[in-house]
């Protein structure tokens, strides 16, 4: 039951941030003065965390729905499996986002 409804609302985060991501770059391909607004927006880890994040999860846990739904019966030992492969790449994608050098 957890997985359908973190499913749901992942995706629905998932428009959210993307709405965000892509709103503000248009803003951001202006030749003139770019608003700081949108500069804010567009580069604010919190908004690019919970992107990764997200993106992780819901990923792993649709794989984890396709593989149930194709006849796997231990549904606890999958979730158990993504959800802990989803901490660790979560983390691995995190530090490296903020251990960038640029």
């Amino acid at each position: 039951m957890f997985v359908w409804v973190f499913h749901r609302v992942t995706g629905l985060l998932l428009i959210v941030l993307l709405s965000f991501k892509f709103l503000t770059s248009f803003f951001l391909r202006t030749k003139q003065q770019k608003p700081d607004w949108a500069l804010v927006l567009h580069t604010n880890p919190l908004i690019d965390s919970l992107l990764l994040v997200t993106v992780v999860f819901h990923a792993l846990y649709g794989l984890r729905t396709v593989i149930v739904d194709s006849g796997f019966r231990k549904e606890k030992l999958l979730f158990w499996i993504f959800t802990i492969l989803g901490v660790v790449l979560s983390g691995a994608l995190l530090v490296l986002y903020f251990t960038r050098n640029y």
